[in-house]
């Protein structure tokens, strides 16, 4: 935990130092026309044959910051986060160190490459929180609005904490397929199990992604689903595998 902490703070002095630059070029760069998420659906949507339907730009606004402390607290925040998030591989590995030691040689050989999984599926996570879902939200609630004399003037605190939900908490959520594998694992579900409720797995998952994308086109709603759809599926196949496993392994002991 200790070695974990100081890896976590190494990052945050990194992003410290840098802190102004990170608002500037990455925090707030979905808020730019030049973002370049919207120059990859303006032409999709062009490919498509779609005309600029899927072309979205950024939004003219300018956060605020209603406490004295407000911003130098922010600086905290995106350190905190920025140093976890790269330092999430080494953190694991610290964890995974911990726990190894009580599997079995044959649960070690079955687990092979775990970090490098788990490492891989939350900078995926992140990056499609960050490049895709972010643009959607951005677009969404800056231009949503209940009368045009209700002017939207955001605090940089609201953003910052809706930025982090949808970055790093997709990163945490695209962990389903090895979260499926540790419970399958143990006994508590099976392929079998996540087969039978595919139809009411697929509703949660759309119910999920109407939540997470305030967008309600079909567009918006199949951005978040399939990823998430795809993730499920893979969980399926993984459950099998170590089903069939542990069956051929019953079979030989008895």
């Amino acid at each position: 935990m200790i070695r974990s902490v100081i890896a976590i703070v190494i990052g945050a002095i990194v992003f410290f130092i840098y802190v102004r630059e990170i608002v500037d070029k990455i925090l707030l760069a979905p808020a730019h026309d030049d973002f370049i998420t919207y120059g990859w659906f303006c032409k999709l949507s062009h490919a498509l044959g779609m005309g600029d339907s899927l072309c979205m730009s950024g939004v003219k606004v300018s956060f605020l910051s209603t406490e004295m402390t407000g911003q130098f607290i922010s600086s905290f925040t995106i350190s905190f986060v920025g140093g976890f998030i790269i330092a999430f591989p080494y953190v694991f590995w610290e964890f995974w160190r911990f726990v190894k030691p009580a599997l079995s040689d044959k649960e070690k050989q079955n687990t092979g490459g775990v970090i490098f999984w788990v490492s891989l599926l939350f900078f995926t996570g992140v990056a499609f929180g960050y490049f895709i879902l972010t643009p959607f939200m951005v677009n969404f609630y800056f231009s949503y609005s209940l009368s045009p004399l209700i002017e939207i003037k955001p605090t940089f605190s609201d953003y910052l904490e809706n930025l982090i939900y949808t970055t790093v908490g997709i990163g945490v959520l695209f962990q389903m397929p090895l979260l499926v594998m540790v419970l399958a694992k143990i006994g508590i579900i099976t392929g079998a199990f996540l087969r039978k409720y595919r139809r009411h797995a697929f509703v949660i998952i759309i119910i999920a992604a109407a939540i997470i994308t305030p967008s309600t086109d079909p567009f918006s709603l199949a951005v978040v689903t399939i990823p998430l759809y795809v993730l499920f599926e893979a969980s399926i196949i993984l459950a099998s595998r170590i089903n069939r496993r542990q069956q051929k392994d019953l079979q030989e002991w008895s």
